[in-house]
């Protein structure tokens, strides 16, 4: 059973940066795309970036061109750089697989003031 564990969250400024991390226990980590959701409350869970096993990169369009997805395949760690930080980026992120996902984790609070 792979597990799932997200850091990486804090309290920040709008304008400001945050670098979230998740470690997946299991091998075969390498061979998924991989994702970042966020949950809002209230809201659904929406899926935030993907990033492939080859690295190839999509966004959603709100975050397109502030947040940065990669992943190293070798520590089973999916990243997600998030810069220039808006109050409406405050959720709750998870990461899991982009297709068919794993059993969730506890994901990481991120909470941006204006």
């Amino acid at each position: 059973q792979v597990q799932l564990v997200e850091s990486g969250g804090g309290l920040v400024q709008a304008g400001g940066s945050l670098r979230l991390s998740c470690a997946a226990s299991g091998s075969i980590f390498s061979s998924n795309t991989m994702a970042w959701y966020r949950q809002a409350p209230g809201k659904q869970r929406d899926l935030v970036a993907t990033v492939t096993g080859s690295g190839t990169t999509n966004y959603e369009v709100s975050v397109k061109g502030r947040f940065t997805i990669s992943r190293d395949n070798a520590k089973n760690t999916v990243y997600l750089q998030m810069n220039s930080l808006e109050p409406e980026d405050t959720a709750v992120y998870y990461c899991n697989k982009a297709f068919a996902p794993w059993p969730w984790g506890q994901g990481t609070q991120v909470t941006v003031s204006s």
